[in-house]
């Protein structure tokens, strides 16, 4: 009889220490917890973004579903952590996902996150169970030089450097001159501009450099899951080239917005959540 409250006793607390686990373990990001739905939706923002910027989102799906909305370490003003990589992101996204028993989550992901959204249905095809790109590509950079090869060992030194070297005004008109690129909704610029000034300047050097070697061209052949890819009114001219770098992702569905740039759940918000509402549940 004592062996057997032994043996009950110690898988009682390997139970609870996998849950303190689950709970306590430290991941290079934030996850703000929302809505009660069986089905969940993880969302990733994009380079130096705040999860804010899925909040017009969640209020839609929150009813429906339990979010998860994401804010990676170092950007917009979460504590950064060292090191950070594309490549450790997604691995620690993955386990998040394990350890906290989320079953076949959709992932949402804008420009970086879409990025991260297809890196983890490629290479945790089981673990996931939809993704919807927000306006990125498997390869940023051969969207400008079509023979581009990752390089296997990148030295982000001199990206980090010129980051870090500018003040805090420099970089915020750095960041005011590029946003009217990125977004068409004159309200929201100054927002988006503010999370980019809450940045950690390492970090971001480090991770524009990392992105812009970036290379899942290949690697989306392993992806299973249904894949919307929403993509900004623009590249309805760069179809060709956009689809060719796709072309091995077997489950995309493509839908180009009507109008806007970049960060299309703001220049484009009805269109947007209208493919989001097809796409999700359907």
């Amino acid at each position: 009889m004592k062996k057997y409250i032994i043996v009950i006793i110690a898988f009682l607390f390997s139970a609870l220490c996998l849950n303190v686990f689950a709970q306590t373990k430290s991941y290079p990001f934030e996850v703000l917890k929302t809505g009660k739905g069986k089905q969940s939706i993880l969302f990733i923002p994009g380079f130096a973004s705040s999860g804010e910027v899925w909040n017009e989102t969640k209020t839609a799906f929150e009813k429906d579903f339990t979010c998860y909305t994401f804010t990676m370490a170092g950007f917009a003003g979460v504590k950064p952590r060292p090191n950070p990589s594309f490549e450790n992101w997604k691995t620690e996204i993955a386990n998040y996902i394990q350890n906290n028993k989320i079953e076949k989550p959709i992932i949402i992901g804008h420009s970086m996150g879409g990025g991260l959204a297809l890196a983890l249905a490629a290479d945790y095809p089981e673990l996931i169970g939809k993704i919807v790109v927000v306006d990125a590509l498997p390869c940023l950079a051969a969207l400008s030089d079509p023979s581009f090869k990752s390089k296997e060992n990148n030295d982000c030194s001199s990206t980090m450097s010129q980051m870090t070297a500018m003040n805090e005004t420099q970089f915020y008109e750095m960041q005011k001159q590029t946003m009217p690129r990125l977004l068409q909704d004159i309200s929201k610029q100054e927002l988006v501009v503010s999370w980019s000034v809450k940045s950690d300047r390492t970090t971001f050097g480090q991770m524009y450099c990392d992105f812009s070697n970036t290379d899942l061209r290949n690697r989306i052949a392993q992806i299973k899951c249904p894949s919307l890819i929403l993509l900004e009114s623009y590249f309805i001219n760069l179809k060709p080239t956009i689809e060719e770098q796709y072309k091995n992702l077997k489950t995309a569905d493509f839908k180009y917005a009507n109008k806007g740039l970049h960060f299309i759940m703001y220049d484009d918000t009805a269109w947007y959540l209208e493919q989001l509402n097809n796409f999700l549940k359907s």
